[in-house]
């Protein structure tokens, strides 16, 4: 990517001259995004929303180039603890439980005030340190979020994952449309919630849902459908039963360490590939997609938000929508997870009318 903080070819790059391995680049632009946007909902047959799904099928369609068949590193996270949440949740738990609730609002207010390009900056300094955060305003704002109304470790969790705490503040609810008179938070699909006691000093709970409802319905259905969209066959040799059973028999301390996940999976890296090359805050596989709402998708997504298109239309509410969309153009608040959900629902209710 062009845009900084998204580009990690560099890295891959030094990575694969080590080792002495084929390397392909491929530079996405908003160009590139925009084409694909309009094939989304015929490929994903549903409303789909995770922007990840943009860079891997652009990464399918130029491996389908090569090869009929690849593997993929999904599970790895969940299974040895990589996602940021498993080491700095349970830490701003800790902190932040015994602070009283309407000060722990005004703090989320607080941070959400200071605009994601000057927190950005402050991630820049540290950028070099293991310890640095790529995208820091846009994590914080999340976090804010997140923390926002939570009573327990649990509800943190679940408002991480969530676009949104309260979805039924976005939803028309009237006689016309009963099904969606309540809709469902991913707390209310829980087959097993994260317990209450213990919780805020292990990271295994969240683990343990990820596997069960992150990992199928987002991970793995995201990577398939973008994958048999251009006939590539995927293989996830981290979900071999053997892996998973041996994976769940490690100590926590193999999987999250200090500020450092999947720690025993660096461990075996580490004989293979010096630290140096390697080290470096999480970054993930996300895309500018926000910045690019910014630009050159305005008047796509403009066009799907539209007050008159979404009242004709019946399902969502526009007042919210449209705060939010004018907070993220302004640039005081990221919004980029819930537009993209909503935008995602808008593109595909438009080739399902």
């Amino acid at each position: 990517f062009d845009e900084g903080g998204f580009d990690e070819s560099a890295y891959a790059r030094a990575v694969a001259e080590h080792l002495g391995t084929e390397h392909h680049e491929m530079r996405v632009t908003a160009k590139m995004a925009q084409d694909l946007i309009p094939t989304l909902p015929w490929m994903y047959d549903e409303p789909f929303a995770d922007s990840s799904q943009i860079p891997t099928q652009l990464v399918c369609k130029a491996a389908r180039q090569h090869v009929t068949v690849a593997l993929t590193g999904d599970a790895g996270d969940e299974l040895f603890g990589g996602y940021n949440r498993y080491f700095w949740g349970p830490r701003i738990w800790n902190r932040l439980r015994h602070v009283p609730l309407a000060l722990r609002l005004s703090l989320t207010k607080l941070l959400v005030m200071i605009p994601i390009h000057l927190w950005d900056r402050v991630g820049e300094t540290f950028s070099g340190s293991k310890h640095g955060v790529v995208r820091l305003g846009e994590k914080l704002h999340k976090l804010s979020e997140a923390v926002d109304g939570a009573k327990e470790l649990g509800d943190l969790y679940v408002n991480l994952l969530s676009t949104s705490t309260d979805p039924a503040s976005l939803v028309i609810q009237d006689n016309r449309n009963r099904a969606l008179s309540s809709p469902q938070t991913l707390s209310t699909i829980l087959d097993d919630p994260l317990p209450h006691k213990g919780v805020a000093q292990s990271p295994l709970p969240m683990m343990y849902q990820d596997a069960l409802i992150y990992l199928p319905d987002d991970i793995l259905c995201k990577v398939d459908r973008a994958a048999m969209a251009c006939s590539l066959e995927t293989r996830v040799p981290f979900l071999d039963h053997r892996v998973v059973e041996l994976a769940w028999q490690l100590p926590l301390h193999m999987k999250v360490h200090g500020n450092a996940g999947k720690w025993a999976l660096r461990q075996v890296l580490h004989k293979h590939v010096p630290k140096e090359l390697i080290e470096r805050p999480k970054a993930g596989f996300a895309i500018p997609v926000g910045q690019w709402l910014r630009g050159p998708l305005r008047d796509w997504a403009g066009s799907l938000l539209d007050e008159g298109r979404l009242i004709a239309e019946g399902y969502l509410k526009p007042a919210p929508i449209r705060q939010a969309w004018q907070e993220h153009l302004s640039g005081r608040r990221d919004h980029t997870s819930r537009l993209w959900t909503i935008l995602m629902f808008q593109a595909w209710l438009e080739q399902n009318p």
